[in-house]
């Protein structure tokens, strides 16, 4: 069946496939969904725990902050690993996004504090800096002596009422900011999304010290597409593996569902169709190991298309794959009880993340044509 393949000299590939398999064994990922779904939680903090005690959490981040120190095939594997997994926990915002900021930020006990946090899960550090479009939204910074006023609102935050800090992109005049913003005092509200999950709306009008910039100026948006593009990636990665298990499952089902006296796998219809999902779920995981391997040798702007055609390209398949799956489970596939559905809307909540396909592309074109 399709997964990435790269280069394994010492084994840590496969160890980090092999901590996959053993989590889900203790966290089923549709159970623990659906578990979190009846509870109405944006964060199922054992899950998270569990994640940072075996070092995802702080992955990508430096030894020095308390991280991995490891890299984009590795992150990659990892999420591909958690996609096949079902495992929802928002790993890509709050430690991939959120630790890529703080990873290439200017030295600072504010960065430090959150850094490690991140990786050792003590802390849930949300990036709070999205329009409802998925622009960076206004937020608006004022000087106050030794302290900085931000008033705004940002929409699309991850577990935006289990966060204790948010990590807020503003403007103080002409300037950009990035600002670490605790928890509370501040307003939240929350709404479902299609995979059972929850986004968060952060409405602000607070007051921070000002050691809370972490870095300001034009290095502001260097971080940010700097760390979205680590997260499309990670996005990219987790479609592969969402999109690759939907169809093991589905080949699995149709080797047993008995039709006119045989297993309907045998029927030439269905496995022509298979081969189409199974050709989706490879080239998806290809796009992937191409952007992984660019990124890692030279983080370019050709890295930077391969980037952003892996995830337009895992977003197409883990959509069409899943609902294909759900077609081929007949009439039970559309039910909640059937796990296959939930891979389906889990595919089409990652695929709106940090770029659709279409805006993916658009963006493509444009950067392409700027060289």
């Amino acid at each position: 069946m399709p997964q990435t393949q790269f280069e394994d000299e010492d084994g840590t590939l496969s160890m980090l496939r092999d901590s996959v398999a053993a989590f889900a064994e203790r966290f089923p990922g549709a159970e623990r969904l659906r578990a979190r779904r009846a509870l109405g939680q944006d964060l199922d903090r054992e899950v998270w725990t569990a994640m940072a005690e075996a070092g995802w959490t702080g992955l990508l981040l430096p030894e020095d902050l308390g991280g991995a120190g490891l890299g984009c095939r590795e992150q990659a594997v990892l999420s591909e690993s958690l996609g096949r997994a079902l495992a929802t926990e928002p790993l890509v915002q709050l430690a991939v996004l959120s630790g890529a900021l703080l990873a290439d930020a200017p030295a600072g006990a504010e960065r430090g504090r959150l850094a490690e946090g991140i990786a050792d899960g003590s802390l849930i550090v949300s990036p709070a800096w999205q329009a409802m479009d998925g622009t960076p939204t206004e937020i608006t910074a004022t000087a106050q002596g030794d302290q900085i006023r931000l008033n705004g609102k940002a929409q699309l935050v991850s577990a935006a009422t289990s966060a204790n800090d948010f990590l807020v992109r503003a403007t103080l005049g002409a300037e950009a900011l990035l600002v670490s913003v605790p928890a509370t005092g501040v307003a939240v509200a929350e709404r479902p999304t299609v995979d059972g999950a929850t986004l968060g709306s952060v409405t602000l009008d607070t007051v921070v010290p000002a050691a809370n910039v972490i870095a300001r100026g034009e290095r502001v948006a260097a971080l940010f597409d700097r760390a979205v593009e680590l997260a499309r990636l990670t996005l990219a990665a987790e479609l592969a593996g969402l999109a690759s298990r939907a169809l093991e499952i589905t080949v699995d089902y149709t080797k047993q569902r008995v039709q006119f006296g045989k297993p309907i796998a045998s029927f030439q219809a269905l496995q022509h169709r298979m081969v189409d999902m199974w050709g989706e779920a490879e080239f998806a995981c290809c796009a992937v190991v191409n952007a992984a391997d660019a990124l890692t040798e030279a983080p370019d702007r050709a890295a930077s298309l391969a980037v952003l055609a892996a995830k337009a390209r895992a977003g197409d398949a883990a959509t069409s794959v899943t609902r294909k799956a759900i077609q081929l489970h007949g009439a039970m596939g559309f039910t909640d009880e059937c796990d296959i559905g939930l891979y389906m809307k889990r595919a089409v909540t990652l695929n709106a993340t940090l770029g659709n396909p279409e805006a993916l592309r658009l963006h493509f074109l444009a950067l392409e044509r700027a060289a």
